[in-house]
């Protein structure tokens, strides 16, 4: 799935100096350290809690909006 985060420039650049280094793609040092802070932490997550949360939907600028309701703007 494809998305779009907002990186600072310095972070960004060294990223790249790094992936450049590995003789890797941007993408895949991304995905590497997800993968890294994920199994760490990812053990002690409760996902049906997360999802429960994700359900009930979120308060933007005082008018709730449901997730699907999030996902559709633009």
């Amino acid at each position: 799935m494809k998305t779009t985060i907002d990186v600072p420039e310095d972070l960004l650049h060294r990223a790249k100096v790094v992936a450049a280094q590995r003789r890797t793609t941007l993408r895949e040092l991304v995905l590497t350290g997800l993968d890294e802070v994920l199994g760490k932490k990812g053990n002690g997550v409760n996902t049906a809690g997360a999802f429960a949360r994700l359900g009930r939907g979120m308060r933007l600028g005082g008018k709730f909006l449901a997730r699907e309701e999030i996902h559709g703007r633009r």
